[in-house]
């Protein structure tokens, strides 16, 4: 039995662009996608839209690093990083805005936002079926594609009032293609602080690199300029469980031996969790 038209998904058609074509829209038809030349790309029955059809990119989220991360966020220890993204947003937009969240993950953060915008409509692009499935029912006004960041995305150009882009590879270029003139690009990522605790227990854990920032200010300068940063930082106290889902819902999980794992002393009780968040306007 064909899949139905996720509502969320029917909400935000008008913004998809074949994926072959570039230029024509997709129409629903039969439990898929169709371009007019013919281009067809499945509904998952999980209610996301799998346009990288005959193409498989490369994930780092795998499903139990997924699993991991849905227990860690359910805890709410990152929601103030949620909360800063959001506030952001609705500091930028309408509440009739158009959210497009780039590595959306699960969705937790695209969420976030929609909250603070009552009339506001989602859409998350990421790599990972398996988080998409969350994504799909993270929020009634999110929809969910398969894409990867780092190609051409399938969206019109400016039809996005922000652009949230939260612990998620860059794409500099087309984020300022699909941003309204008046639009907002959201960029979180770590600071040098972050978990820092962790990372001195457990020294195989991926670092942050100490010249993130020089990197992304030389990435988005030709196209974006900065108009507000906030530092977000806190500490977060951590039960076991939580130190290992932690540890186990980010590329990390795959440098981190069991045996470390398994020695309760290296867990520590408390991380220091420190971001920056910042809005750009496209120049």
């Amino acid at each position: 039995m064909p899949v139905s038209l996720p509502p969320a998904l029917e909400l935000s058609l008008d913004l998809l662009r074949c994926p072959t074509c570039r230029t024509r829209r997709l129409h629903p038809d039969r439990g898929a996608l169709r371009c007019p030349v013919g281009h067809t790309f499945d509904i998952a029955r999980h209610g996301y839209a799998g346009l990288l059809a005959g193409t498989r990119a490369t994930s780092g989220d795998d499903p139990a690093m997924i699993r991991a991360r849905d227990r860690f966020l359910a805890t709410g220890a990152y929601a103030p990083i949620r909360e800063a993204g959001a506030r952001l947003a609705a500091d930028a937009a309408s509440e009739q805005a158009t959210v497009v969240d780039v590595g959306c993950g699960t969705g937790y953060y695209l969420a976030g936002v929609l909250d603070q915008l009552p009339g506001a409509r989602g859409l998350g692009m990421d790599t990972s079926a398996r988080a998409l499935r969350s994504a799909a029912r993270a929020h009634d006004r999110a929809a969910a594609v398969a894409w990867d960041v780092f190609r051409p995305f399938p969206l019109a150009g400016k039809v996005a009032d922000v652009v949230l882009d939260v612990f998620a590879p860059r794409n500099p270029a087309e984020f300022h293609r699909v941003l309204r003139p008046t639009g907002r690009l959201i960029v979180v990522r770590p600071t040098g602080r972050h978990l820092a605790e962790l990372r001195g227990r457990l020294p195989a854990m991926v670092t942050v690199d100490p010249a993130k920032e020089q990197r992304l200010h030389r990435a988005l300068e030709p196209f974006f300029e900065a108009v507000v940063t906030e530092r977000v930082e806190y500490r977060a106290i951590l039960s076991r469980p939580n130190a290992l889902d932690l540890v186990a819902m980010t590329p990390s999980a795959r440098h981190v031996s069991r045996a470390d794992l398994d020695d309760d002393g290296l867990l520590p009780d408390r991380v220091t969790v420190s971001v920056l968040a910042t809005a750009y306007r496209p120049r």
